[in-house]
């Protein structure tokens, strides 16, 4: 069974730097970011563009498609940056809520794969980007990913230090049989 690792945390926590690094030394596909392309495009087509909740239900379809397709082709490993657990948050932080679909989305790739998450320590410097919003609560944000991947059960490590240490930790850890640690 492929083994997927999913970079996630809050903005600008070094989860893509992370993602790329090790869909490169894997040598393992990568699921990228779908809802950067989406917004991006929404604003190019209209700059004062509002996103809904029609819009995180159709990036987290659009994410989860991109998932199931490269596990078609099963490789020993599958890196995500991010998948559906950010867009949950995302909308809990911005609706209050987030859509039923949603969660079963997330619920289904929770129960038929092998995940192992990367939760990007934010305690490094902000990298400002006009997607990102959120440079002052971080801590919150890490506190809330932290007790959600605990309340899943997930199979996940923290990755802190310089760009270096947390792909040698990540690597160390991919390396290990699911559900040790």
């Amino acid at each position: 069974m492929t083994q997927i690792l999913i970079t996630t945390g809050p903005e600008s926590c070094g989860k893509t730097t992370l993602a790329t690094q090790l869909s490169e030394t894997l040598h393992a596909p990568l699921v990228s970011e779908v809802a950067r392309d989406y917004l991006n495009e929404c604003y190019r087509q209209q700059p004062d563009y509002q996103y809904t909740q029609q819009d995180l239900l159709t990036i987290a379809r659009l994410q989860h498609a991109q998932e199931q397709k490269l596990l078609s082709t099963q490789p020993v490993y599958l890196v995500c940056d991010t998948d559906l657990l950010v867009i949950v948050i995302w909308s809990e932080i911005v609706f209050g809520n987030c859509d039923r679909k949603i969660i079963e989305l997330m619920e289904h790739s929770l129960a038929t794969t092998q995940r192992i998450y990367l939760l990007c320590d934010h305690h490094i410097p902000w990298q400002h980007d006009p997607l990102r919003v959120n440079p002052f609560d971080r801590d919150a944000l890490f506190a809330r990913y932290l007790a959600r991947l605990n309340s899943m059960n997930a199979n996940f490590i923290t990755a802190c230090g310089n760009e270096r240490e947390r792909l040698l930790l990540a690597q160390r850890h991919s390396a290990e049989p699911v559900g040790s640690s």
